[in-house]
């Protein structure tokens, strides 16, 4: 068990808006995959949703992903250990751009609106500035361990 997992009953993860090697949800999906090894994921999924987005984009296996976690590597030896082992290989402005875009993705469909405008609703409906899916993660997140919207 890794001994620098985040403890996500008690905190959250990072941001999805915090990059590690230009990848933004990486940060976030390592400190959820930590804290799932150490049995401290509390509502957090590895390999949610939003992860297969990253692990598609990069054509990482999530649990391979994992098992390198369970080794106790750091998040720059996890790097080095995407960058050998991404069946993508992406450039530095590809990675810039897809992140650039995560960053401003929205619902895009009735279904996943819908899904949205509940959370949103749940957490901060007063707050019309919450629009992408980053804005509803952080102020949820932010909600769920005592901030107020």
């Amino acid at each position: 068990m890794p001994n620098y997992f985040i403890d996500l009953t008690q905190r959250s993860p990072r941001s999805a808006r915090v990059r590690l090697g230009g990848y933004v949800i990486l940060p976030r999906m390592l400190d959820k995959g930590r804290a799932t090894i150490a049995g401290k994921q509390g509502e957090f999924k590895y390999a949610c949703p939003l992860d297969q987005h990253f692990l598609e984009f990069t054509g990482i296996d999530g649990d391979k992903l994992k098992e390198q976690l369970a080794a106790g590597k750091g998040d720059g030896e996890i790097l080095t250990w995407i960058e050998a082992n991404a069946k993508n290989k992406r450039n530095p402005s590809e990675v810039i751009a897809w992140s650039a875009w995560q960053e401003q993705r929205v619902p895009t469909d009735a279904d996943t609106r819908e899904f949205f405008n509940k959370l949103h609703k749940g957490v901060a409906a007063h707050r019309e500035d919450v629009g992408t899916w980053f804005d509803l993660l952080d102020i949820d997140d932010y909600v769920s361990y005592g901030g107020k919207a």
